[in-house]
């Protein structure tokens, strides 16, 4: 079976307004979580990587999820960038070479 990954490059789902894609990404990580299929791994970049930080409305849908196998992956230089390095409360961190290799090796779908 291919090897899913999702690149997460935002808080919100979709462009245009941001009310509106943080109700997508809610109700897309909400069916995700009751989805037979899981993807191998989430990949949170650029302000995506609020979403696993301190504070975050998804923290419980993505701790569900890494408990049902999923790997959650933060971008470290992102991490730093916002100032949450020490506010990371669901996945790993992870660096670009990392990144570089979990895309290159998988099937990506961005949101």
């Amino acid at each position: 079976m291919p090897r899913k990954t999702i690149l997460v490059q935002s808080e919100v789902l979709g462009r245009g307004n941001d009310e509106l894609g943080m109700l997508l990404m809610s109700k897309f990580l909400d069916l995700l979580n009751d989805s037979k299929t899981k993807p191998a791994s989430l990949l949170f970049l650029n302000t995506g990587v609020k979403l696993v930080a301190e504070g975050s409305w998804a923290l419980a849908h993505l701790k569900k999820l890494e408990e049902q196998g999923v790997q959650i992956l933060a971008c470290g230089t992102c991490l730093d960038f916002f100032g949450l390095t020490d506010k990371l409360k669901v996945g790993r961190p992870t660096d670009m070479l990392a990144t570089i290799d979990s895309l290159l090796n998988s099937d990506v779908v961005c949101l």
